[in-house]
């Protein structure tokens, strides 16, 4: 994994290292192979004049949370994406052809509007199944973060991200330390759900899987929200098919409470 450069500047559309199955024993919860979907997007909306383009009069102090969420669980085929904020077609439609350059099929989208807040879903594949790579799961979130940032700029205030980005960086930044919580709860005999919340950065995502491959746990699906500054991500979770034990629990808890404090880390020193 390229994590030296999720610290120090990971761009959504630069391609990325991938690393040696040896150092990762990661494995997602396989899907079947399908024939490649026709495209078919389906934009429904509760208010079809914003969806047009006509964008909301919510005043400053009123501006929404941004949240994006990548869910690997709803969807058996396909990893369903949904970005909640603004209103606007060219973001919408921007997204999509950013997720068509990143090599992958929107099989479906919809689109609702609920007063100054618009929930857009894309249900996305790769070669005929759902989204697996962990490097490609976060190329995802920062492209669409990205195109937030260009069409509601105003959205910077309330994103991690828009520092990062070069736009107005948020007025209230949140205390790493203060910020991360993290659960492990059974999920039946044989899966553990492994609960994270933290504050946001560039390639949070690859770390988190990094630290979990290192002391051999599998991850078997994802969903992955970033809700402003702050990141909330859940993992379900496995040990040589079976859930974590207790001992296991708090020694994985230890590992990511100690390196997710220490945005500074470099790959050298896990």
């Amino acid at each position: 994994m390229a994590l030296a450069a999720s610290h120090h500047g990971l761009l959504p559309f630069a391609p990325a290292a991938t690393p040696t199955p040896s150092r990762w024993h990661l494995r997602f919860r396989a899907a079947r192979p399908l024939p490649r979907p026709a495209r078919r997007i389906c934009c429904q909306s509760i208010n079809s004049a914003n969806v047009l383009g006509v964008s909301s009069t919510t005043s400053d102090e009123a501006v929404p949370v941004p949240v994006v969420q990548i869910d690997q669980d709803s969807d058996r085929d396909a990893t369903i994406v949904q970005l909640s904020f603004g209103d606007r077609l060219g973001a919408l439609l921007d997204t999509m052809k950013a997720l068509k350059d990143l090599g992958l099929d929107v099989t479906k989208g919809s689109v609702t509007t609920d007063s100054a807040v618009t929930q857009t879903k894309f249900h996305i594949m790769r070669f005929g199944r759902k989204v697996e790579d962990p490097d490609m799961l976060e190329r995802i979130r920062l492209t669409i973060i990205n195109n937030l940032l260009q069409y509601h700029p105003e959205s910077s205030e309330k994103l991690a991200m828009g520092e990062f980005f070069g736009i107005k960086p948020p007025e209230k930044k949140v205390d790493v330390d203060i910020a991360t919580h993290i659960v492990v709860e059974d999920d039946g005999p044989k899966r553990s759900i492994l609960y994270i919340e933290t504050a946001d950065r560039p390639g949070l995502l690859l770390e988190i899987i990094k630290i979990i491959a290192d002391t051999n746990i599998d991850v078997e699906s994802a969903e992955i929200d970033t809700e402003g500054l702050v990141a909330k991500d859940k993992f379900h979770v496995s040990y040589r098919g079976g859930k974590l034990n207790s001992s296991l629990s708090q020694a994985l808890t230890n590992c990511l409470r100690y390196y997710l404090r220490r945005p500074e880390t470099d790959e050298d020193s896990y």
